[in-house]
């Protein structure tokens, strides 16, 4: 093409009664450069994003060239490496779930407003009626500790964790000891594990509030109360009979 540009430039410089003329480098490259310049010979070029495009695809099998070269077996072993890494990454996620983003009893099971158990339990409602599984699991958890707390079952502690909250309200009501504690896990898993609730995990959870508010506490006093007085009846028995015999 170059040659064209300069036979053309070489017949505009000349007429047909004149011999040829003999244009220098410069002002040929230059009338040249002008000639290649034009849109009719870029029509076809790629655009920016193709060429940026080759770059970066380039870029990528040069360097799996370097880490295939440096890989036994070659680009074969180095598939082969890639498929085991992912297979045991996936692996462990499978098994372990989502990571914790720090330890389950390190948080607090209520935040700095003081709310009553009604109104942790009409929030609950709320989410779960717009289908909102975790902030109502959540909500209904702290209605839990809030009416224990309110049945003076449990001591306002600011801080308390729900698996606290769930061991010390065993206590006073051993025959609900493990759906607390299953209760507490689920709490912890939504809030602190990354994982989600669904519809019947809030339903186990609100049907052991309505079971705990119609469930009595087993105290300490009433316990001893009762040891006391079967002690005293055996004795009164055992004294009946020394007398009979």
């Amino acid at each position: 093409m170059l040659r064209a540009v300069d036979t053309s430039a070489l017949s505009l410089a000349r007429s047909d009664d004149e011999p040829p003329l003999t244009i220098p480098r410069d002002p040929a490259r230059e009338a040249a450069r002008r000639e290649l310049s034009k849109r009719m010979y870029h029509e076809n070029d790629p655009s920016w994003f193709q060429r940026a495009l080759k770059a970066f695809w380039d870029w990528v099998g040069k360097l799996f060239d370097a880490a295939s070269s440096a890989t036994p077996g070659g680009a074969l072993g180095l598939v082969v490496v890639i498929a085991a890494i992912v297979l045991v990454v996936g692996a462990l996620w499978w098994r372990l779930g989502t990571p914790r983003r720090g330890p389950a009893s390190s948080a607090a099971l209520f935040d700095d407003r003081p709310r009553s158990a009604a109104d942790h339990r009409a929030a609950a409602e709320a989410h779960a009626a717009q289908r909102h599984w975790n902030q109502a699991v959540q909500e209904r958890m702290r209605a839990i500790v809030r009416s224990l707390e309110e049945r003076a079952l449990l001591d306002v502690r600011p801080g308390r964790t729900a698996d606290e909250a769930a061991a010390e309200a065993g206590r006073a009501l051993p025959s609900h000891t493990d759906r607390l504690r299953s209760a507490a896990r689920d709490f912890d898993d939504v809030t602190y594990g990354g994982r989600a609730a669904t519809e019947q995990s809030y339903d186990r959870i609100a049907e052991l509030d309505r079971a705990l508010e119609r469930t009595k506490p087993v105290l300490a006093n009433s316990t001893s109360g009762t040891n006391s007085a079967n002690s005293s009846h055996s004795a009164d028995d055992n004294a009946r009979r020394g007398a009979a015999e």
